[in-house]
């Protein structure tokens, strides 16, 4: 004797109590509606921040704004000597922070075996990551500044932002050699290939969206400075009259400038510099989408 314990089940049934045909619960609807809430609002305040800045400091943007220095003498305000001493520092803080991070990357992503000492140096990046600025500039005037004897200058500057971004660098192309697939390593190293070469020719080009969004990002926070800059770099806006002379005198960032503004009450002055670093930050964060846009279209063709 055999008990048939089976349970007929109707196919349309099933079709019908599906999680895709079921009815929406009024929590769901309320959560859904909350999300949009939250991105409107996030949306709204971004774009009345940015239309405030715009509507004051548009009128301020002109040929001699753009073009000039201070000067009393001629009765002008310019910023194109904080424009340039913005590309000294963030040109020579990346030829520092760029190999540094990367570097360091490759080494706890693909040499150093998991042990105390890598999480110890996993953990003092994570720490750095987490420092005030006004700390960074604080360590850079005594260690940079006065240590070494660098003064106030656009060298002692790119030095310390050199160890605010090396977290954000070498955290970013970590993460980005994680997401290479692990038969890409142990293909190129079965056929053959020293584990230098294949880090060179595989895992480089095919993490390089991530690194390069990375860096980019890293350019962000450079140029929005101002606490660390503010001790270090100086506020001296006087166009270089050579290259390797101009990193060791003091140099203002479009933001130490914008401090200085605001601090002068030239409320004008200031929402004008504000338009230009807007623009800046837009400029870089569409780089960064069409760089990695472009990298992860070249990886797939590969």
């Amino acid at each position: 004797m055999t008990n048939d314990l089976t349970i007929p089940v109707h196919r349309d049934s099933i079709i019908v109590n599906s999680i895709y045909n079921g009815k929406k619960r009024v929590s769901d609807s309320l959560l859904i509606i909350l999300i949009y809430l939250c991105a409107l609002i996030s949306i709204f305040i971004l774009m009345g921040i940015m239309g405030y800045v715009f509507v004051r400091g548009v009128p301020q943007i002109n040929v001699s704004f753009l073009t000039t220095v201070p000067s009393t003498i001629k009765g002008t305000f310019g910023i194109l000597g904080n424009i340039v001493n913005t590309l000294y520092v963030v040109a020579i803080t990346l030829v520092i922070a760029t190999p540094l991070g990367v570097g360091s990357a490759i080494y706890l992503n693909e040499y150093a075996k998991g042990g105390k000492v890598v999480r110890i140096i996993e953990f003092t990046t994570e720490t750095l990551s987490g420092i005030p600025s006004i700390i960074f500039g604080l360590f850079g005037y005594v260690f940079f500044g006065t240590t070494l004897g660098l003064g106030y200058s656009i060298l002692t500057g790119a030095l310390t932002l050199s160890i605010m971004v090396l977290p954000l660098i070498t955290r970013t192309t970590q993460e980005a050699l994680k997401t290479v697939p692990e038969s890409y390593r142990s293909g190129a190293l079965g056929i053959g290939a020293t584990k230098w070469y294949m880090i060179r020719t595989i895992l480089l080009p095919s993490a390089m969206p991530g690194i390069v969004t990375g860096i980019i990002l890293a350019i962000g926070r450079i140029v929005g400075e101002s606490a660390a800059l503010l001790f270090t770099a100086g506020s001296g806006y006087i166009l270089p009259k050579s290259f390797l002379g101009k990193i060791f005198e003091s140099g203002g960032t479009l933001t130490i400038q914008l401090y200085l503004c605001m601090q002068k009450a030239k409320y004008d002055e200031a929402f004008g510099i504000a338009v230009v670093l807007l623009v800046i930050v837009l400029a870089i964060n569409g780089l960064a989408k069409y760089l990695s846009h472009k990298f992860n279209t070249e990886a797939k063709e590969s």
